[in-house]
């Protein structure tokens, strides 16, 4: 058996053992901090990265436009499967038809069959402070199931103001595929949940175009864009029967619903001090500077 169906046979089943001599080696070289659920972050080429288990399937913010029956008998992460999880690497390989994937990877570290190829990027962020508080809630969930311990909030902030946290620092990652989306407005389409909550149809509509699949004239008067909406509503996706129970991975992994809080802009509110919330956005405003990308808060 060659390495590459060596790979992909531990990944299908699920075994940890794809970790071979010479990653361990650079694990064991790599910084490493407290992530929010009480396991281990590594840094690695400037970013906080999980050490990746076959199970472990990580908080995406994404707009994915689900059409169809499947979007509401089948998880999203099932629709848009993860190109860095060895828990999919065998699927992909599998299903040549999959055309859309999802990825947490920072821009500067993707790999060039992706930078230099004719895909195209959708790029979905959060406000700072609101993704801070919904990354956290998903991790305490997850501690939780693990009989872990979590940092403590004060503790979480602290990490995250020190861009200690999955994937961070959140600025860098932000701004990597800020400034490629500006540099190639064609391939990488920029979006943030705020401006999409505001003004879905707008950004239904806007989506559709950069993929290359504008609605027609009749489509629009039909209120297929409005439809759509609808179907990929927070509310509707959370009241979905295969979101509100089971798991990806019957047998480990975060449930479903964990994937589903409230989805609400501005709910940090309910969260953070004013020292805190003001402490976080100055950071923001330092390491933003010049770039030309602002945030809404609520």
């Amino acid at each position: 058996m060659d390495k590459t169906s060596d790979y992909q046979q531990k990944a299908s089943n699920g075994v940890e053992d794809y970790l071979t001599d010479e990653i361990q080696e650079l694990l064991s070289t790599l910084p490493r901090e407290k992530n929010f659920d009480g396991s281990y972050l590594y840094q690695y080429q400037g970013f906080w990265y999980y050490l990746v288990e076959s199970s472990h399937i990580c908080n995406c913010s994404s707009f994915s436009l689900c059409i169809g029956t499947q979007s509401l008998t089948t998880n999203p992460h099932e629709l848009v499967p993860f190109i860095d999880k060895p828990a999919y690497y065998l699927k992909i390989n599998q299903s040549p038809t999959t055309s859309t994937f999802g990825t947490h990877i920072p821009y500067s570290s993707l790999p060039h069959s992706i930078v230099d190829s004719n895909c195209l990027i959708v790029y979905m962020c959060r406000n700072p402070l609101d993704q801070f508080i919904s990354h956290w809630h998903f991790l305490l969930k997850i501690a939780q199931d693990r009989k872990m311990e979590p940092l403590s909030l004060e503790e979480a902030f602290e990490s995250v103001s020190n861009g200690i946290q999955g994937f961070g620092p959140f600025w860098e990652h932000v701004l990597g595929y800020w400034k490629a989306s500006l540099e190639n407005p064609n391939k990488i389409l920029f979006l943030t949940y705020e401006d999409v909550i505001e003004n879905t149809l707008f950004y239904i509509k806007k989506l559709a175009e950069f993929l290359g699949c504008p609605f027609s004239d009749v489509e629009e008067k039909l209120g297929v864009i409005e439809e759509i909406s609808k179907l990929c509503s927070f509310e509707n996706m959370k009241d979905l029967e295969v979101n509100k129970t089971g798991k990806l991975q019957p047998d480990r992994g975060p449930k479903n619903s964990y994937y589903f809080r409230k989805g609400k802009v501005g709910d940090w509110t309910n969260y953070l001090t004013s020292a805190m919330s003001e402490s976080l956005k100055i950071l923001m405003d330092e390491k933003f500077t010049g770039s030309g990308l602002t945030f809404k808060m609520s």
